[in-house]
């Protein structure tokens, strides 16, 4: 191997170490705006819509199957446009109108751009799956410029959530030669999840309207207040706020 091959694959390496990188880092970029999202929910306010929040980058190998079944080139910009779901998020929610909220606060802000929104909730696949997912451009800042990532986000409720992981499984151990009559029961269960969250949303609503006509009293205890939120607080608004509750 001469001089000049070594210097290609030394720089095929290092363009593919660089591809990868950026997806990491668009991921990493997501996730802080949700935690940040997580904390102004947990500290300002008495109810957060996120449950839970996991992500992923996917692998070569994976990156290089779908490729196949697309059809598509082999240059990593083909792969960039051609595959859109390299890293994404799955962000589970406790309702279904938590689901659009959540969305529409990622939606806005003003360093990411919305390519595109498929909602599986409205309209449901063939199979009975179900989720919100976005397709979120994101700049990623490095050394030398700045790359546009597509990172996917897929917002669900728990009850959504269950069936996929359940429906994936049933598909993984079956090689995707799953009986007819097994599909025919995956459909009713996603029916039977989608009733549930329906019933949940109602009883969220009512709640909420509860607690608009009966709103808690001001003179509430400061102790209440303050819990959970010591530890953000800086310690002169703590004592402050403890001298005004003794007073």
């Amino acid at each position: 191997m001469n001089n000049i091959q070594i210097h290609q694959i030394r720089d095929m390496i290092q363009q593919a170490t660089r591809f990868l990188m950026t997806y990491h880092f668009a991921l990493k970029t997501i996730e802080t705006k949700i935690e940040i999202l997580q904390e102004e929910f947990r500290m300002l306010h008495d109810y957060n819509p996120i449950e839970h929040v996991t992500s992923r980058v996917k692998s070569v190998e994976s990156i290089v199957n779908k490729m196949r079944r697309k059809g598509g080139g082999r240059s990593l910009d083909d792969i960039r446009e051609t595959i859109r779901d390299i890293a994404g998020v799955r962000i589970t929610c406790s309702f279904l109108s938590d689901i659009y909220r959540v969305s529409d606060m990622l939606c806005r802000q003003d360093d990411l751009t919305v390519l595109e929104v498929k909602d599986y909730i409205r309209n449901p696949k063939p199979n009975g799956y179900r989720s919100l997912h976005l397709i979120l451009e994101v700049p990623v800042f490095m050394s030398d410029r700045c790359e546009r990532v597509c990172v996917e986000v897929q917002i669900r409720t728990i009850a959504m959530d269950f069936w996929a992981s359940l429906e994936h499984k049933i598909f993984y151990k079956y090689d995707g030669a799953v009986p007819g009559r097994m599909l025919r029961d995956l459909k009713e269960a996603a029916e039977t999840a989608a009733m549930l969250d329906e019933k949940m949303e109602r009883l969220h609503r009512e709640i909420s309207e509860i607690k608009k006509e009966n709103p808690p009293d001001r003179g509430q205890d400061i102790a209440a207040l303050l819990s959970g939120r010591e530890e953000a607080l800086p310690k002169a608004l703590l004592e402050w706020v403890r001298k005004v509750d003794n007073d």
